[in-house]
C-alpha cells in the first residue's frame, strides 16, 4: 500500500490507486446504489469544530467549580461588625457585606460574585467554617459548600512539601488529556480515510454499471 504526502489535502493515494478505485467505483453496481463523490459539506466540518469547542468549553474545569468555604470568609468576618449590626434587614445588611468586600479588591471577588448568597446561607456555614479556622493545617478553598453543608473536595491534585494532597480542582486533568487524544487520532483517522480516496474533483460514471 503506497502513500503520497506531497499534496496531503488532495489525495494521499498514488495514482494507480486513484485509478484503481475509479474503475472499481464505476464498474460495480453497488446493489443499485448510486454513491457519488461530493466533498464533505463545509457546514458539517464547522459544525464538528463547534461540538468540540462547545464540548469542552462546557465541561472544562473552570467552569464547573462549585463554591468553597475560603470565599465567604470575607463575608463572615463582617457579619458581627457593628456596622452590620446597625443595620436594618438581612438584604441590606448583606448588600453592605458584599459591596465593601468588593471594594476591598477580595482575591475571591470573581468567585465570589458567581457564588451569590444571602444572609441565612452565611448563619449556616458560619460556624462550620470558623470551627475549621480553629483547626492546623486546613485548607478552606478545598472544603466545598454544599446546602448548608461543608465537605472536603473530591478532588486529588499535586502534592504538598508536606506530602499531602491537594484537593483542588485542576485547571486540567488526564480526562481532558484523553479526550484530546482520542479526538486527534479521529480527526486524523477520518482525513486519512478521505484522502485516500479519489479527490472530490472526479465524478463517477454510473451509466457503466454492469
Amino acid at each position: 500500500m503506497a502513500w503520497k504526502f506531497d499534496n496531503p489535502l488532495y489525495s494521499m493515494a498514488t495514482d494507480d490507486q486513484n485509478s484503481d478505485a475509479v474503475k472499481l467505483w464505476e464498474g460495480e453496481s453497488l446493489g443499485g446504489i448510486k454513491e457519488n463523490n461530493n466533498r464533505l459539506p463545509q457546514p458539517v466540518i464547522g459544525l464538528l469544530i463547534l461540538t468540540i469547542i462547545t464540548a469542552f468549553l462546557i465541561t472544562f474545569p473552570l467552569w464547573g467549580q462549585r463554591p468553597t468555604a475560603a470565599i465567604y470568609t470575607d463575608y463572615i468576618k463582617l457579619m458581627d461588625s457593628p456596622e452590620v449590626k446597625a443595620i436594618n434587614g438581612d438584604k441590606k445588611k448583606m448588600e453592605f457585606i458584599v459591596n465593601k468586600v468588593k471594594a476591598s479588591g477580595s482575591k475571591w471577588a470573581a468567585l465570589q460574585e458567581r457564588h451569590p448568597v444571602e444572609m441565612d446561607d452565611l448563619r449556616l456555614i458560619k460556624p462550620q467554617i470558623e470551627e475549621l479556622q480553629r483547626k492546623k493545617n486546613v485548607h478552606l478553598d478545598e472544603y466545598t459548600v454544599l446546602g448548608n453543608h461543608l465537605t472536603i473536595a473530591n478532588f486529588e491534585g499535586n502534592k504538598r512539601p508536606d506530602g499531602s494532597t491537594t484537593r483542588k480542582q485542576p485547571w486540567w486533568d488526564l480526562g481532558y488529556t484523553i479526550d484530546v487524544f482520542f479526538i486527534v487520532v479521529f480527526c486524523f483517522s477520518l482525513i486519512i480515510t478521505v484522502k485516500r480516496l479519489p479527490n472530490y474533483s472526479f465524478v463517477p460514471d454510473h451509466s457503466k454499471h454492469h
